[in-house]
């Protein structure tokens, strides 16, 4: 159960027949996965914590830093993924689940007013994870919520943009899932997602030469080059 503390060392080693060294290092992977926590001292020892999605996060961010998940395939498998969200979520849609999301549309609203792009960007991720949440899955809220994390970071890389079609979309949304029109809510969602994905792609490219000229000066300096100024927001093509 979570909070218990695993045998000794010596106990796990003689139990399954492998030396201290060995175990060590299976107990630190254990850690690194997010599985147990290790606490030293009189008190201390291995003990297991609450399952949760980190790990699968942590997979699929290094998946995208190695190369090994491109742009999109990243973007194509959130398009997936939301269509199933959303047809459970809106089976199980209630008013205070649909409350939530209008809330959530006015604070993009309210960030997008302010100019502040980086806050919608988050409120907007946000959208994704209530809806995930609404199915009542656990196995599903991690995954959108490992998905997401690395969607993060890759709009992270591409910075402030304009997108002044989600919005809209995330009103007719509601009131789609609301009237529980499921099919007609997938639609709305599918159309606003692939949209975006275009709109990702088109600037990830046009963000590669300069993600790579910053590569290349922190390898020739060891440090990170500052901004000269504020990046302005772009309009998709």
């Amino acid at each position: 159960m979570v909070g218990n503390r695993l045998p000794s060392e010596r106990a796990l080693s003689e139990q399954f027949g492998v030396s201290r060294n060995t175990l060590r290092e299976a107990l630190r992977s254990l850690e690194h996965a997010g599985l147990i926590r290790l606490q030293k001292g009189a008190s201390g020892g291995a003990f297991i914590t609450e399952a949760n999605g980190d790990a699968i996060a942590t997979g699929l961010l290094d998946m995208y830093h190695s190369g090994t998940i491109s742009p999109t395939q990243l973007t194509e498998a959130r398009i997936w993924l939301e269509s199933v969200v959303v047809r459970e979520a809106c089976q199980r849609a209630t008013a205070e689940k649909i409350d939530q999301l209008r809330e959530n549309v006015r604070q993009a609203e309210n960030a997008n007013a302010r100019g502040d792009l980086n806050e919608r960007a988050e409120v907007n991720l946000e959208f994704h994870r209530i809806l995930a949440r609404m199915t009542g899955n656990p196995v599903v809220v991690i995954v959108m919520d490992s998905v997401l994390a690395v969607l993060r970071h890759f709009v992270q890389t591409i910075g402030p943009y304009e997108n002044s079609f989600v919005l809209p979309s995330r009103k007719r949304f509601i009131k789609l899932m609301e009237s529980r029109d499921v099919d007609g809510a997938i639609a709305e969602m599918e159309s606003s997602l692939k949209r975006l994905q275009r709109s990702y792609l088109s600037l990830a490219k046009e963000a590669a030469p300069v993600a790579a000229a910053k590569l290349v000066q922190v390898s020739a300096t060891g440090s990170v080059p500052t901004r000269a100024r504020a990046a302005s927001p772009r309009k998709p093509s």
